[in-house]
């Protein structure tokens, strides 16, 4: 019995990893030849030959041999495919949509996608682009909006995520202020007690630039919490997203942080580098121009955001 169990498992694992494969590979591509099939799912010879006889007889692709030129894909049925790939739906991760451009980023992506792809499409939220690119590369979602500063940040450091979709400056935010707690204040001085928060790649690496060559003492804390902290005292100053600047706040100093660019503004979609074939599947389903121009409609408030 067990043998049996063992047996379905491997032509089912066999059968996703081919439709996966598939879902990446254009119309007109040659596909991998059984033996490469074989070593990279390391099963039998049989099992992938049958695994693509399932794919073919369903009508998920229809195969072209050519000779000793190769098998091309000549038709897929993506939603088929997704079917076997066991992509019924997907679920992305971004900011907490507390600004005008978080909320029309949802939105777009949430109609773009859902328009165009014939599968469920959610969005979840939370803070911190670390907390989010772990999140992905731990499969619990299968991609995630951070900005290209954070996500170029992160690659230096660890090559295992992929940014897949840019779409633009001041997609992401407008700019990042530093606050200061004195409005006296105009400018990070020795001395001073530094709010940051290691959750956010872009708030702790901006607010360590903003204090190059100063003597500062840097005190975590959440970002929900930094400001907060700043009308409390406890810190002298932080960097803070200005889109957030309501009237609420507007007492409260800011200065404008110089950047050498505009990366940190720009919104980008990341995957886990393994995921190749979310890689296809988000780029020819999301169109960048129809993302950017809901997100401007919620912007300008002609229409109301949906996530």
């Amino acid at each position: 019995m067990s043998s049996k169990i063992s047996l379905l498992t491997k032509n089912a694992v066999a059968i996703e990893i081919i439709a996966k494969d598939f879902i990446f590979t254009d119309v007109g591509q040659k596909i991998k030849t059984v033996s490469q099939f074989e070593s990279m799912i390391d099963v039998a010879r049989g099992t992938i030959q049958n695994s693509i006889k399932v794919l073919t007889q369903s009508g998920a692709v229809v195969l072209e041999s050519r000779g000793q030129l190769g098998t091309f894909i000549r038709k897929k049925n993506l939603k088929t495919l997704l079917e076997f790939a066991g992509i019924s739906f997907l679920i992305g991760v971004m900011p907490l949509p507390y600004s005008r451009l978080y909320e029309g980023l949802s939105t777009g992506l949430l109609f773009a996608m859902e328009n165009n792809l014939n599968i469920p499409v959610n969005m979840a939220y939370m803070r911190g682009a670390q907390r989010r690119i772990q999140m992905i590369l731990n499969q619990r979602y299968d991609f995630a909006i951070v900005s290209k500063f954070a996500a170029l940040k992160y690659i230096q450091e660890n090559n295992t995520i992929e940014i897949i979709k840019e779409f633009g400056v001041s997609s992401y935010l407008s700019n990042h202020v530093i606050m200061f707690s004195d409005s006296g204040s105009s400018a990070i001085t020795d001395g001073m007690r530094i709010g940051i928060d290691y959750d956010s790649i872009d708030q702790a690496s901006l607010t360590k630039k903003a204090c190059e060559g100063k003597d500062v003492t840097f005190i975590q804390v959440s970002y929900t919490q930094l400001l907060n902290k700043l009308k409390s005292g406890d810190i002298d100053a932080t960097v803070w997203n200005g889109d957030e600047i309501d009237a609420s706040i507007r007492n409260i100093h800011t200065i404008g942080l110089s950047l050498e660019n505009d990366d940190n503004t720009i919104a980008v979609v990341v995957i886990d580098s393994n995921r190749q074939e979310l890689k296809k599947l988000i780029n020819d389903l999301l169109n960048i121009d129809e993302v950017i121009h809901i997100q401007k409609q919620v912007v300008d408030g002609d229409i109301i955001p949906s996530y």
